[in-house]
């Protein structure tokens, strides 16, 4: 191992042991999403970008929760041409509330937003738009981002100011973090990595919350494995009003 792969290692530690640090907040937010599945709400998540891939992750998931619906639009994704439009797109303000005017989100429902520096306007927007609606609003977000840069939504805010609940990533700013001789810029950036580990955190407490109150989790089971596509049939057909990508 290399004297900088070893620093980006060292890296990745350091910022998992700082969330893992931070227990209450997860606790405090997987539970409140517990409550929700439970209740008969709604769980969404959004990102947009590189930040969308925790949505991703979050949907249809082998191990994950069935439950977890993405906001997704074609405009936000990485596979438009050119790539750089998202940037563009991101902060074309007003498409993020006709995103959720489009969506089944409605009040009592629970977004998970993930935005590294909470400053782009689609988030903000989606945010605001989600809030008049009287979702809860929670946030993964770099809150050492956040001190540093200024919105680019005409409210003025930031992601981390709009919602309801702020779980820190721990990213530095700019996200990456591995220096290297001779660059100006770094290297390696660990959003990805925080992001999908805070939301597997939030699963886990979800599951633990419903368990004690003797609810079996809807964790899907892998499709490569004979045998588990009658647990996740059974699994969609009990959910099916809380699941809206199928």
């Amino acid at each position: 191992m290399t004297q900088l792969t070893q620093n980006y290692f060292n890296q990745i530690n350091q910022k998992l042991t700082q969330i893992s640090q931070n227990e209450a907040q997860l606790k405090t937010c997987g539970e409140l999403m517990a409550q929700a599945v439970m209740k008969g709400q709604n769980l969404f998540v959004f990102g947009a970008s590189h930040a969308g891939i925790m949505a991703e992750e979050a949907s249809y998931r082998a191990g994950g929760l069935a439950v977890f619906n993405p906001i997704f639009h074609p405009s936000l994704m990485l596979n438009i041409r050119p790539l750089t439009l998202t940037t563009d797109f991101e902060n074309i303000e007003g498409m993020g509330h006709k995103i959720v005017a489009a969506s089944p989100m409605k009040a009592g429902d629970i977004l998970l937003v993930h935005s590294v520096s909470g400053r782009n306007a689609i988030g903000i927007d989606i945010a605001l738009a989600a809030k008049e609606k009287g979702i809860t609003l929670i946030a993964i977000t770099s809150l050492a981002t956040a001190k540093r840069v200024q919105s680019k939504h005409s409210s003025g805010q930031l992601l981390c100011e709009v919602v309801d609940y702020v779980i820190d990533n721990q990213c530095d700013y700019g996200d990456a973090s591995v220096s290297l001789a001779g660059m100006a810029q770094k290297a390696a950036p660990l959003s990805t990595i925080m992001s999908v580990t805070i939301l597997n955190c939030l699963s886990l407490v979800i599951c633990e919350t419903m368990l004690a109150h003797g609810q079996t989790p809807p964790v899907l089971a892998s499709a490569n494995i004979d045998g588990n596509q009658a647990i996740n049939q059974a699994i969609f057909e009990q959910y099916q009003q809380q699941i809206h990508y199928l």
